[in-house]
C-alpha cells in the first residue's frame, strides 16, 4: 500500500463526506420513490400498465447513463459525474409536479429522472477510488451501504409528513432540495487521482452473476411497485401506511448492513448472499399470505435483511471479481439492478391487471429463488479464486504497512 493510499485510510473526512452524501441522496430518493406509484396513479391518471411502463423507461435512462460515466469514470475518475447527474435529477423533480402528459413523462423519466440512476453506482466508484482496495476501503462498502438503508428508513416518514401537509408538489420539491445537498456535499469528497488503466474486460462479463442480480431486483422492483397497491386497495390501508413499511424495512437494513461490515474476510461471501436471495424469497411468501398491517411489518424484516445482503455484499463482491475496472464493476452491478426495474415495470403492470396483487407477489418469490439459483451456478466456477483473494486481503495490506 502507498503512502497516499494509507493517508487516506487515517483522515475520515473523506469517508463521512460520502456517507453523508450518500445519506443525502437515499433521503431524496426515498422520499419521491415510496410514492411515485401513487402520485402517477391520483395525479397523473396513469393507468397500471402505463405507470409500469413509465418505471421501465426510468431504469432505460438510468442503464445507459450509468454505462457511459462508468465507462468514463474508469478512464478518467471523477467527482464531476456524480455532481452532474444529481443537479440535473434535482431539476427534473422541481419541473415534475407541472407535468401530466404522459409523452412528457416518459421523455422526463429517460433523461433527466433517469440520470439519477447513475448516482448511487457513481458514488461507490467513487468511494473505492478514493478509499482505496484493502482491508479498510473492503470494509467502507457495507458500511457506505448502510447509509442508504439508514436513509431509507426515514425518508419515507419525512415523505408522508411533507405529503400530508402540502401534497405532492411540496414533496417533489423538498426531495429536489435533498438531492441538491448530495451533490454539494460531494464537493467536500477529495478528487480521485490516477488509477491503474482497467482492460476493456477484466476477467470478462460474468452472464449468470449479472443474471442472478437481476432477477434478485427484478423481483424486489415487482414487489414495490406491487406492494403499495395491494395495501391500499386489497387490505384497504392508509397511503401512509405504505411509509411505515419501507421504513421498517429500511431499518433493517442498516441492522443487517452495519452486520456485514464485521463479518471476517474468511468467511464465504457466496454463502452470505445466497442467503440474502432466501431472506426475500420469504419475504414475498410471507406477503402473499398477509391480511393486515401486522403480517406485513412482519414480512419487511425479512425483505430487509435480504436486500441488506445482496445490496452490500454484491456491490463488494463484483468490485474484487472485476478488479481493476472499479468503475465497469460498480455500473454493472448497479445496471444489473436497473435492469431488474426495467423488466419488473411492464411486467408488474400486466400481472396486477390480469392475474392481482396476490399472484404477482407470489410471482416475485419465484423469480428470487431463480435468481438464487444463477448465483449458485454462476458462483461456483472462477469466483471461487476471486474470494480466496478477498481472503487474503487483509493480510497482504498488514504486510505492506
Amino acid at each position: 500500500m502507498s503512502p497516499e493510499t494509507s493517508d487516506r485510510y487515517e483522515d475520515p473526512v473523506p469517508f463521512l463526506a460520502l456517507f453523508a452524501a450518500i445519506l443525502l441522496l437515499g433521503i431524496a430518493d426515498s422520499m419521491v420513490n415510496s410514492y411515485i406509484v401513487l402520485f402517477g396513479a391520483e395525479v397523473a391518471g396513469l393507468t397500471p400498465l402505463q405507470i409500469g411502463v413509465w418505471a421501465s423507461v426510468f431504469a432505460v435512462g438510468g442503464i445507459t447513463i450509468s454505462w457511459w460515466l462508468g465507462r468514463l469514470f474508469d478512464r478518467r475518475p471523477a467527482r464531476t459525474y456524480v455532481i452532474g447527474v444529481i443537479l440535473v435529477g434535482s431539476a427534473g423533480y422541481l419541473l415534475l409536479p407541472r407535468v401530466s402528459n404522459f409523452p412528457v413523462l416518459l421523455l422526463m423519466a429517460a433523461t433527466v429522472l433517469g440520470a439519477l440512476g447513475a448516482a448511487f453506482p457513481q458514488l461507490f466508484a467513487l468511494a473505492r477510488a478514493v478509499l482505496g482496495e484493502g482491508a479498510a476501503g473492503q470494509r467502507s462498502a457495507p458500511l457506505l451501504r448502510s447509509a442508504w438503508s439508514l436513509a431509507w428508513a426515514g425518508g419515507p416518514l419525512l415523505g408522508a409528513l411533507v405529503l400530508s401537509r402540502g401534497g405532492y408538489p411540496w414533496l417533489m420539491w423538498s426531495a429536489a432540495g435533498v438531492f441538491l445537498a448530495s451533490a454539494l456535499t460531494v464537493l467536500v469528497v477529495p478528487r480521485p487521482g490516477p488509477v491503474v488503466a482497467a482492460s476493456s474486460s477484466p476477467g470478462g462479463t460474468p452472464v449468470l452473476l449479472t443474471a442472478s442480480v437481476t432477477l434478485f431486483f427484478t423481483a424486489m422492483f415487482a414487489g414495490g411497485v406491487a406492494l403499495p397497491l395491494f395495501v391500499t386497495r386489497a387490505l384497504h390501508q392508509q397511503p401512509a401506511s405504505v411509509g411505515v413499511l419501507f421504513s421498517v424495512c429500511a431499518a433493517v437494513e442498516v441492522v443487517a448492513t452495519l452486520g456485514l461490515a464485521v463479518v471476517p474476510a474468511r468467511f464465504s461471501q457466496r454463502a452470505v448472499i445466497l442467503g440474502g436471495f432466501g431472506f426475500l424469497v420469504c419475504y414475498h411468501t410471507l406477503t402473499v399470505v398477509s391480511s393486515d398491517l401486522l403480517m406485513l411489518v412482519i414480512s419487511q424484516v425479512f425483505r430487509g435483511v435480504g436486500i441488506a445482503i445482496v445490496g452490500a455484499a454484491g456491490i463488494r463482491y463484483f468490485q474484487d471479481l472485476l478488479a481493476p475496472a472499479t468503475g465497469r464493476a460498480t455500473t454493472l452491478f448497479a445496471n444489473a439492478s436497473t435492469a431488474g426495474l426495467l423488466v419488473s415495470g411492464i411486467l408488474t403492470g400486466v400481472a396486477v391487471e390480469h392475474v392481482g396483487y396476490r399472484t404477482t407477489l407470489l410471482l416475485c418469490g419465484v423469480a428470487a429463488a431463480l435468481g438464487g439459483a444463477a448465483f449458485t451456478l454462476g458462483s461456483a466456477g472462477p469466483t471461487a479464486g476471486t474470494r480466496e483473494r478477498c481472503a487474503a486481503a487483509p493480510d497482504r495490506v498488514d504486510q505492506a504497512r
